[in-house]
């Protein structure tokens, strides 16, 4: 048996010593949602498996027509061939194509339907079994094009197949809507994300498409990170060497800490090369990195040094060593002992916490199920499923925040399309004020009064909205009339409401219109009144030289006026004076009284008065 099959072997019996030593873990295919809207026989929910390859469309939905060829039903060739196309005219549902699974790879049937216009894949499976994830091939010379596939698959159980088959062969025109808006959780404003990789980078287009999105995500992730939307944890996954291999060659080259972590041989060629125990302890070398940059609260400094270590220390290079990583560690200015000491020493035969650890995490727990393929995302504890690229990720963590809590990142236009560009998104709007109810969120827009200037709207959203408390009048002014007429303004606004001010009559919301007072006789209604109205008030006056006086709505005469006033002050001005006399009178007798009864007090201390005969001597006798 060769070096090649003999590793190969190693790995398989590593793996099953791993699950039989783990028994409660467990393999869960993540899934999303196809609801069939036509014809009735079929309408509901079917669940359907997410493709590990393609563009999923994270909180989002599609909505298409099922096609099936009569001809490559399989999908193993280019459509081309057979002179068939799928793209969808103007105006036109997009076409979800379904084949049959077999004979040659799913992404390959992706990237088949994909050139020929499909918009996304449904594979049916041809057993009857549960959902398995549809995984890009594991072999180095796989073709290029998968990172090119952008459409999003999902398998089908066969019995659904069937079912859908035999729709469209009646001439059915089955509809479908394609749902991914819950497939990840979507819990609070922040979003917990774990990147499963590998420091190896000769295992071929897996490891190349790992370095170029960790390089490519580097700037998105970092900014996420230090403005607290996201929390990340970097982890590798590390497999142990049954009992019965410990000292065998291949246990020794590929593990440390006799046989507990080991990694697979980088070229799979034990004779040549780095082995997989030089995997290992990189790996945990960058595990300890993030440890150390966590402590000091600079967590994102791992993706620094993971993109400078892939630079400057590649394997081809013969740099893939401690030198070359101290180097990358000492520029970033982190913690060289720390690290050393986290990483402890390989060599010896006990277990190492970090790598224990990060064997545990493997394991899935509540909804999350064991993580066994390199390179996984977990977001929100859930698998990601579909091409690791920096666009298709950021969906997908955008679609694991809660709604109208997403960061500026994920409402750009090259996430996402802004709804409430096209007619306001159907919801109400203040175009005076330039205020909306309509917020556009990575899932849709959402229809919800604003809060603007300080200031509450109430309602429902989409049809009315109205500002709300103290401070509403100096928003639009409060959506009630307002009129400006000869540099004096008039407004309806009320912090309870909106109501017509004095001279005005109306609604007080779309108008208010000028009250008359003279010819409704409100106002100047003496005999001799002259009435003259005006915008929002009148003017009084009074015919034949007469003077008008506004509290008693009467006329007068002005000479009558001038000397009833001219009498009316020297009353008061004698009534002042005999005041001020009368004022000091009573202050004088109060004087005197009081003067007087302190004179008396002060001479019945030294002699009887005769009104005090018969009050007794208060004087003291003294005894001798």
């Amino acid at each position: 048996m060769g070096f090649r099959s003999a590793g190969a072997m190693l790995r398989l019996l590593v793996w099953a010593a791993f699950l039989l030593g783990c028994c409660h873990g467990r393999f869960v295919v993540e899934k999303n949602s196809l609801k069939v809207t036509a014809p009735d026989d079929l309408k509901g929910t079917y669940e359907c498996a997410i493709g590990n390859f393609g563009v999923p469309q994270y909180g989002g939905t599609m909505v298409g027509f099922v096609a099936y060829p009569k001809a490559n039903k399989k999908a193993c060739k280019s459509f081309e061939d057979f002179d068939i196309s799928y793209k969808a005219k103007p105006g036109a549902f997009p076409t979800f194509l379904l084949v049959d699974r077999g004979d040659c790879y799913f992404t390959k049937k992706a990237w088949n339907a994909q050139n020929a216009g499909a918009a996304a894949i449904l594979v049916a499976d041809d057993k009857d079994e549960p959902l398995i994830t549809m995984d890009t091939p594991e072999e180095s010379g796989r073709a290029d094009y998968l990172e090119n596939i952008t459409i999003p698959s999902a398998l089908i159980t066969k019995s659904f197949g069937d079912r859908l088959k035999k729709a469209i062969d009646n001439g059915d025109m089955v509809n479908v809507n394609l749902d991914w808006r819950e497939a990840l959780p979507h819990p609070d404003e922040r979003v917990e994300y774990e990147f499963w990789t590998n420091s190896n980078d000769e295992c071929g287009p897996k490891c190349d498409s790992q370095i170029d999105f960790v390089k490519s995500f580097k700037g998105a992730a970092q900014v996420l990170e230090k403005k607290g939307y996201t929390q990340f944890t970097p982890h590798y996954i590390t497999w142990y060497c049954p009992e019965a291999f410990i000292l065998s060659k291949q246990c020794k080259s590929q593990c440390i800490n006799h046989g507990r972590y080991c990694a697979p041989d980088p070229e799979q060629d034990f004779s040549k090369g780095y082995d997989g125990k030089d995997v290992v302890v990189q790996n945990l070398r960058q595990v300890c990195v993030f440890k150390v940059a966590k402590e000091h609260k600079k967590p994102w400094l791992w993706w620094d040094y993971v993109t400078d270590f892939a630079i400057r220390c590649p394997m081809k290079e013969k740099k893939y060593t401690k030198e070359c990583a101290d180097g990358v560690i000492k520029s970033l200015g982190l913690d060289h002992k720390a690290i050393d000491k986290c990483i402890g020493d390989p060599d010896a035969d006990e277990e190492n916490p970090v790598l224990k650890a990060e064997q545990d995490a493997q394991i899935g727990k509540g909804s999350r199920g064991d993580v066994t393929i390199l390179p996984t995302l977990v977001i929100n504890n859930r698998q990601y499923r579909g091409k690791l690229d920096k666009g298709a990720v950021l969906k997908a963590l955008c679609a694991g925040f809660r709604e109208t809590t997403e960061p500026a990142v994920c409402l750009s236009e090259d996430i996402q399309t802004n709804e409430c560009l096209e007619n306001n998104g159907g919801c109400w709007q203040d175009k005076a004020a330039n205020i909306t109810a309509c917020k556009d969120t990575f899932r849709g827009r959402v229809c919800e009064c604003p809060v603007a200037k300080g200031v509450k709207f109430v309602g429902d959203g989409y049809t009315h909205c109205e500002a709300s408390g103290s401070g509403r009048c100096e928003i639009n002014n409060g959506g009630c009339w307002k009129d400006t007429r000869d540099g004096r303004t008039y407004s309806a606004c009320t912090n309870d409401g909106c109501k017509c001010p004095d001279g005005f009559k109306g609604d007080g919301k779309h108008k208010c219109e000028d009250i008359d007072e003279c010819k409704e006789r409100t106002a100047c209604q003496c005999k001799e009144c002259k009435c003259k109205n005006t915008w929002g008030s009148y003017e009084c006056g009074c015919s034949g030289g007469l003077l008008y006086m506004k509290e008693h709505d009467t006329c007068i005469s002005k000479n009558g006026a001038t000397e009833t006033g001219w009498g009316f002050l020297w009353v008061i001005f004698f009534g002042l004076v005999a005041a001020g006399v009368a004022g000091y009178a009573v202050y004088k007798y109060r004087i005197r009284r009081y003067m007087d009864s302190e004179i008396r007090a002060i001479m019945a201390q030294y002699m009887p008065l005769d009104n005090q005969g018969d009050v007794q001597s208060h004087s003291h006798h003294i005894e001798m």
